[in-house]
């Protein structure tokens, strides 16, 4: 699957605070523990925002997905970088592709399917997830 400009730069990139650094590069990509063909890369979690967001890359490969799930406790919100498929939110079909945000409201149930050309993403939650 082909890396955009802006999904290399994150990947890439790095957290500056006045009293620290972080470089995104030193974060390992880790498989979905559920979820086969999905990667994600952890850039922002709970110990660096205070626990209120995190941030993190998604890479969903061609014709795989995320399946049905629900996030009891989090706000959550995807941008779609590259590629496309079908996201469905609250039993409603929202076509993906580069520009597209959906949001997804504590306790509500939601996947990602994509299609044949993989999907990446950038995905936060409020509160954090990790």
């Amino acid at each position: 699957m082909k890396e955009t400009e802006l999904f290399k730069a994150l990947n890439n990139g790095a957290l500056h605070l006045p009293d620290r650094e972080k470089a995104f590069s030193d974060i390992p990509w880790s498989k979905h523990p559920e979820f086969k063909g999905v990667e994600l890369k952890h850039l922002l979690t709970a110990k660096d925002t205070d626990g209120k967001f995190s941030y993190h890359l998604v890479k969903i490969a061609p014709e795989c997905s995320i399946k049905n799930h629900i996030h009891e406790n989090q706000l959550e919100t995807h941008e779609v970088v590259f590629g496309t498929g079908i996201c469905v939110n609250d039993n409603k079909e929202i076509a993906y592709k580069s520009g597209i945000i959906s949001i997804f409201p504590a306790g509500i149930p939601h996947e990602v399917r994509a299609s044949d050309t993989g999907l990446q993403l950038l995905a936060k939650f409020f509160p954090a997830l990790l």
